[in-house]
């Protein structure tokens, strides 16, 4: 009964020695060819993670420029250059004024875009006069351009109801934010207008978002700065 346990169908049994019987055998018939007692790694061991490595290199090597591309804008801030939007004098504190800047210069009248200025105002929190505000016409909805009323004091978004405050805080529809802003200054005697930044819900400044993105709470986690196209 012994004999016939070591036996297995279609392979000669294996002969038991002194060096530890049956299992010593089946030991030494498992090593792969070239083997050889003492050694730590075989040639086809060596060859098999040689071609891997290899197949992991070229993998790398057509696979890291593309993410290099994809990514890449992410962490790239685009310079815009700063723009003459007229003198102090013709900005009040109590009215925005329309003025037409160029948010892309590479594709003619269609990278214009209208923004609303006004002085800033002391009564409204973080606000000083001689200091400047540059709203975008950008619906934080789905990017519809919306239009200053001056009669209701209000930023009213045409296509989906949305309607922003004095300051372009959402008082009344889908939008999801407040009004995009500009950075501005005074330079050369002209109120100048620079990059557009995105706003919370407390005015506090993030990197340009796309519509539809929220910036309150965890919200700015969720929605990361990501590659976006400057649009009206």
């Amino acid at each position: 009964m012994a004999d016939q346990a070591n036996e297995t169908p279609g392979r000669a049994p294996l002969a038991a020695d002194g060096n530890g019987g049956v299992a010593a055998a089946a030991a030494r018939e498992m090593k792969p060819p070239g083997y050889f007692e003492g050694e730590s790694m075989t040639r086809r061991h060596l060859f098999g993670g040689g071609v891997l490595a290899l197949g992991g290199v070229a993998t790398a090597a057509a696979a890291l420029p593309a993410i290099g591309f994809a990514l890449g804008p992410l962490f790239e801030e685009e310079a815009q250059a700063w723009q003459d939007v007229g003198p102090p004098s013709e900005f009040s504190q109590d009215n925005y004024i329309p003025r037409t800047v160029t948010l892309s210069s590479n594709v003619g009248d269609a990278g214009k875009s209208t923004i609303y200025v006004r002085e800033g105002n002391p009564i409204f929190k973080g606000e000083r006069g001689g200091e400047y505000v540059a709203v975008s016409t950008r619906c934080a909805h789905l990017g519809c351009p919306v239009r200053w009323i001056e009669a209701s004091e209000r930023f009213v978004c045409p296509c989906h109801g949305g309607v922003y405050d004095f300051q372009g805080l959402v008082v009344y529809g889908p939008p999801v934010r407040p009004l995009d802003r500009f950075n501005t200054r005074v330079q050369g005697g002209q109120v100048q207008i620079g990059s557009r930044y995105s706003v919370n819900s407390k005015l506090k400044a993030f990197s340009t978002r796309d519509p539809g993105e929220k910036l309150d709470g965890l919200w700015q986690y969720l929605w990361p700065k990501r590659p976006t196209v400057p649009s009206p």
